[in-house]
């Protein structure tokens, strides 16, 4: 070729033409301005050997490259050697390059066939390998071997013609003292570019022309390190190529959660689903609603019967304490507890004495189980909350209750009580079934589906531009989880029963329920206060009844002004009433409440053996 007559002389060229590139001066006349873009490909394999020593073979590259009419280049590498080949002479063909911020170019590499001096073909093993195809050529006592190998998909469309993009070198095992690389195709070039040197350099190569009758296009690159690369760029006319670049979508979190028609839909079916299910639940406990308006008036009236000329108290369908505090939230809470007991003692089960307790001390009480009145039964739920606190025991002290040493299993026994409150909600068919279950049911099941729903969000972020459709179903896992707590349901009658209940409180935060024959203030507001323990109105309800205790005494003695349920050190009156009670439903509802952390303590305790 007319530029191979003497390899010094080309270098010395070269070396002037690279000191004269790198000056500011603008490119010359007709260079492509189009600069070839960066690359994934890593710039060497494992062969790397880095610069040249005095005893490394002189290594020159001669790439002919020619572009027929579909687009294929057609390509013919002649590498030879000056000294000792090496055993292996490793060279990277380029398969996929960097495009734009969401696409990779691709490049079919095929055909690929090494060649000795004699014409022999070579057992060159070929591998892909990080967006490359690395050939590893055995060179070892060979002066000289042939490369060819064909590529599609370097030809593109521009505005004025066609542009043909290689990276026509893409690495090299050892370094490479001179690449000359020519292109020609039909027509002949127009313009021209070229990178060269590391990946991200935006180095001009060492030379480029059009050769002296503008027919071909060459490049030149000096001394290439195996971690350098060529990159090179020519326009032709129109017509003299067909072929467009291969694009492959390259994966990020934006292109995987790409909002397309299919999956804006997907989602606009799932918030049909989630409205339409809420319009659902919605109509469902609307019966509340529903009740309310219609019934709760039958339940605002003094909770009261006349049983032979006397008034007895009798609560709205026969509710107690701890069954309203579930019934009104769909939970057994601390404070329903707190209520039962409160009512235990006012029915005469419990006898609450507060002990005598000296400046600084913390108060205390005990507690005295009693048989109860004669003829009354209690619910099961009451019996085991006595179990609860007693066990086999006539008296417990209230400090003493939830601490492990006085009563281990005393947090497993408020859960049976618990769960009894619970069945006592189906047993009345105010629910169809536990409130419990059902959210622990749709608690589990929101849990599952946003499991699902994050496998599937990356399983289809992986492989697939459609992850958004993924994080759709984790919401509405969200949804769901979040959504249990309202899931229960009260049937027809609990729901009318759930109205009374709020028409009873509506008359005991009223003045009217104050309105009580004197002689039957302290029994009657004595049954409130319980009640009212639900209704957070205790302390209101603890004045009144030792209001009504100091004006209306028992007998006339002074005694009577004491209660039958509650009882003071010596030094206690009747006026400390209000703040006593409140002191002792504070103090039992955090005994209650340490239970669940000391149940949680326990079950640690019992893993760590296992």
């Amino acid at each position: 070729m007319w530029w191979v007559g003497s390899w010094r002389q080309a270098v010395a060229a070269a070396a002037a033409l690279f000191v004269f590139s790198l000056l500011p001066a603008a490119p010359a006349a007709g260079a492509a301005t189009v600069a070839a873009p960066a690359t994934t490909v890593p710039a060497a394999g494992s062969g790397v050997i880095g610069h040249r020593g005095a005893e490394d073979p002189l290594i020159t590259n001669t790439v002919e490259l020619e572009l027929d009419a579909l687009g294929v280049l057609h390509a013919r590498e002649t590498i030879a050697f000056q000294g000792p080949a090496p055993e292996v002479f490793v060279r990277g063909l380029t398969e996929t390059m960097l495009y734009d911020t969401e696409y990779d170019r691709r490049f079919e590499v095929g055909g690929v066939k090494v060649t000795g001096p004699d014409g022999r073909a070579l057992d060159a093993p070929v591998e892909h390998s990080d967006g490359a195809l690395v050939v590893e050529i055995p060179t070892e006592g060979l002066e000289e071997v042939v490369l060819s190998y064909r590529v599609g998909g370097t030809v593109s469309e521009v505005s004025r013609g066609v542009q043909m993009e290689w990276r026509a070198i893409g690495a090299y095992s050892h370094t490479v003292e001179s690449t000359d690389v020519t292109v020609t195709a039909p027509l002949p070039p127009e313009a021209l570019s070229c990178l060269a040197g590391e990946p991200r350099s935006a180095m001009y190569c060492t030379a480029s022309d059009m050769g002296p009758d503008s027919s071909v296009a060459h490049f030149l690159q000096a001394d290439m390190e195996p971690a350098d690369r060529l990159d090179i760029v020519v326009n032709f006319p129109a017509g003299t190529a067909e072929g467009e670049p291969l694009l492959s979508r390259r994966w990020s979190l934006a292109s995987a959660f790409k909002v397309t028609p299919a999956t804006a839909s997907v989602f606009g079916v799932l918030l049909v689903v989630l409205v339409g299910g809420l319009a659902v639940l919605v109509r469902v406990r609307g019966r509340d609603e529903r009740a309310l308006r219609r019934e709760a008036a039958a339940g605002d009236h003094a909770p009261v019967t006349e049983e032979g000329g006397r008034v007895r108290f009798a609560p709205p369908d026969d509710v107690h304490p701890g069954q309203i505090g579930t019934l009104i939230d769909e939970r057994v809470d601390i404070a329903d507890l707190t209520a039962t007991v409160l009512d235990l003692a006012v029915r005469g089960y419990i006898r609450v004495e507060e002990l005598p307790h000296e400046h600084f001390t913390s108060v205390d009480w005990r507690l005295v189980r009693l048989d109860g009145p004669p003829g009354e039964t209690l619910l099961a739920s009451e019996w085991l909350l006595l179990d609860a606190l007693f066990g086999d025991r006539p008296t417990v002290r209230l400090s003493r209750l939830g601490s492990r040493r006085a009563s281990a299993d005393f947090p497993a026994r408020i859960d049976r009580v618990r769960e009894e409150l619970y069945r006592d909600m189906v047993r009345l068919k105010w629910f169809a079934r536990s409130p419990s279950r059902v959210r622990t049911l749709w608690s589990t099941a929101g849990m599952v589906v946003t499991a699902l729903g994050v496998i599937l969000t990356v399983v289809l972020a992986v492989f697939t531009t459609a992850a958004f459709t993924g994080l759709a179903v984790v919401i509405a896992g969200a949804a769901i989880t979040a959504g249990a707590q309202y899931m229960p349901a009260k049937t027809r009658l609990g729901s009318s029963v759930y109205a009374h209940t709020v028409g009873f409180r509506d008359h005991l935060l009223s003045p009217r329920a104050e309105a009580v024959p004197p002689a039957q203030r302290v029994e009657l507001y004595s049954r409130y206060l319980p009640y009212a323990v639900i209704f957070d109105d205790v302390d209101r309800w603890a004045e009144l009844l030792a209001a009504a205790a100091l004006a209306d005494p028992v007998g006339g003695e002074p005694e009577g002004t004491r209660l039958h349920w509650y009882t003071g050190p010596r030094e206690w009156r009747i006026e400390d009433f209000s703040d006593s009670v409140s002191a002792f439903v504070v103090s039992l509802t955090g005994i209650i409440t340490n239970t669940r952390r000391l149940r949680v303590l326990n079950q640690l305790q019992r893993s760590e053996r296992r």
